[in-house]
């Protein structure tokens, strides 16, 4: 059994798949979707069961826009649904929500899904779930730096506060006091090697994981081995 200590304290995947699955299966692109979100709520208990602190998902990017009306409706729809059933269990596991991402702009039912998930998880302090909504790597990091240049331009700061750490405390992961540590693992499944505009300035030294897997089949027992895997990589960050 691997000694707790060595497992990531921080995983973030790239739920990637559910298009392929459905097409494989001979099912509707949204059933495809609504499999991916059968198993992420299975790794989701997986993670908590292993005590990793803090789980991220990719699970709608400011890119994913440019698919169909039916297809976007259809997974804010299953945000919705997913919310609505199991949130109570989120709750009572001391499960906390928090978002990465854009999410004002959101349907209406969506948002309000979350603003509730939100709310009813707030001061839990067991496994934090991140959902990375209506983000992008890129767009986080313009965001961020447009809030240091108002701040600048203020006169709150000056050109030479400007370091590694300010930039991290305005992203996404560094604001309302969340301070979310970067991710040690990185997973993507369904065979594709590549970030996608994933966390991009988080992702410096993070470990990084594929599998062939197509996310609705990504067992809770392929994510355990990756993640008792990463135990045995050296992490190094640029040392010897």
């Amino acid at each position: 059994m691997t000694e707790k200590s060595l497992l990531p304290r921080h995983v973030a995947i790239i739920m990637d798949g559910n298009g392929r699955w459905a097409q494989k299966n001979r099912v509707s692109r949204l059933a495809g979707h609504n499999a991916g979100m059968l198993a992420m709520k299975e790794i989701i208990k997986r993670a908590d069961v292993l005590g990793i602190k803090y789980l991220t998902v990719y699970a709608f990017s400011t890119e994913n826009w440019k698919r169909s009306a039916e297809e976007v409706g259809g997974i804010f729809g299953l945000l919705v649904k997913y919310v609505a059933s199991e949130l109570a269990e989120l709750d009572e596991n001391n499960v906390k929500v928090h978002i990465l991402g854009d999410y004002g702009s959101i349907p209406r039912a969506a948002a309000a899904s979350i603003e509730k998930a939100l709310a009813t998880t707030r001061d839990n302090d067991g496994l934090q779930f991140n959902i990375a909504l209506n983000y992008g790597g890129r767009q986080e990091i313009v965001r961020a730096v447009r809030q240091i240049c108002y701040l600048v331009e203020n006169g709150e700061l000056s050109g030479a506060d400007v370091d590694e750490q300010l930039i991290a405390a305005h992203l996404y992961t560094g604001t309302e006091n969340q301070d979310i540590p970067d991710p040690d693992l990185i997973i993507r499944t369904s065979g594709e090697e590549r970030l996608s505009n994933f966390l991009l300035w988080q992702c410096a030294y993070s470990e990084l994981a594929f599998s062939d897997s197509l996310w609705p089949d990504f067992t809770p027992d392929e994510f355990e081995r990756i993640v008792r895997d990463y135990a045995s990589r050296e992490r190094r960050f640029g040392g010897r």
